[in-house]
């Protein structure tokens, strides 16, 4: 455990050095500093207004640029050491492989978490200040979301870069990927299944098996309790899970879907050839 700890402190402190990490930071501050800026506070959307409003539109643009940010940087963890030939000087040192790669997986996820739940926790901050009502109903269930999509695609991207030979693939494949779960699975694989007549419960469980569209369902269930947007779906939706069930679901199915993919990645990687 100790090796494992000092193993997530080095790459903490790597992080914190990085521009990477500089921009991620400023990305999601700058958001919700601009929120605040354009006066999101103040408008209305399905009887939302405040920092209710503001966090429905926050955990939106998360929700589509957070995967990327956490793909495209922790695809290249295992890979780049590889390719830098870190592997050379870690195998010469009394650290284990299992403490190496799950102290990466454990800082990493220090690193992605903290800059997007410090800037929520500073919209809630700024909304004390100025005498707002807090939506802590919401807060709580979007620092959950925001935990288990985070978890999840950490431990995707530690997969993807574990079954890379170089940064470059290790990039491209994670890429691709979240463009498959963003765009692909929706319109055209749902497409083409609701084109064959497929039956509905199979179209709802592909979908769900989507971390990102049980996210965006889920976050949409908050506000939205009858997911009237959602269509006929939702009914299928509500008769299976109902509106608590689901949203533990939406928060404990990324976990361990991430989880299952770091475990894989490590299994790969202990067997592999480090060099």
């Amino acid at each position: 455990m100790r090796h494992l700890w000092l193993t997530a402190q080095a790459d903490i402190s790597e992080s914190l050095r990085s521009r990477w990490f500089l921009v991620y930071s400023t990305v999601f501050g700058g958001i919700i500093a601009l929120l605040f800026a354009f006066g999101l506070t103040e408008s209305r959307i399905m009887g939302f207004v405040g920092l209710s409003r503001l966090l429905i539109t926050y955990i939106q643009l998360s929700m589509a640029i957070l995967p990327i940010f956490i793909l495209i940087t922790t695809v290249r963890s295992v890979a780049g050491d590889r390719d830098a030939g870190v592997f050379e000087y870690l195998l010469s040192l009394p650290v284990s492989l299992s403490a190496w790669f799950w102290g990466k997986m454990v800082g990493r996820f220090s690193v992605v978490f903290l800059p997007i739940f410090l800037a929520m926790a500073g919209a809630i901050l700024w909304g004390l200040i100025q005498g707002m009502e807090i939506p802590w109903r919401l807060f709580f269930y979007y620092t959950a979301f925001l935990f288990s999509l985070s978890w999840c695609f950490l431990g995707i991207g530690m997969l993807l870069s574990t079954l890379a030979r170089s940064p470059d693939v290790a990039q491209g494949s994670a890429f691709l990927l979240w463009l498959f779960l963003l765009l692909f699975l929706d319109l055209i694989l749902l497409g083409v299944l609701i084109q064959e007549q497929a039956p509905l419960e199979a179209i709802v469980a592909i979908a769900l098996s989507n971390p990102l569209q049980l996210f965006r369902t889920a976050s949409m269930l908050l506000f939205d309790p009858q997911l009237v947007l959602l269509g006929p779906s939702a009914h299928l939706i509500l008769d299976t899970f109902g509106e608590t069930l689901y949203l533990l679901w939406a928060i404990f199915y990324p976990l361990l879907l991430g989880t299952v993919s770091g475990a894989i990645g490590y299994l790969l990687f202990r067997r592999g050839d480090q060099l």
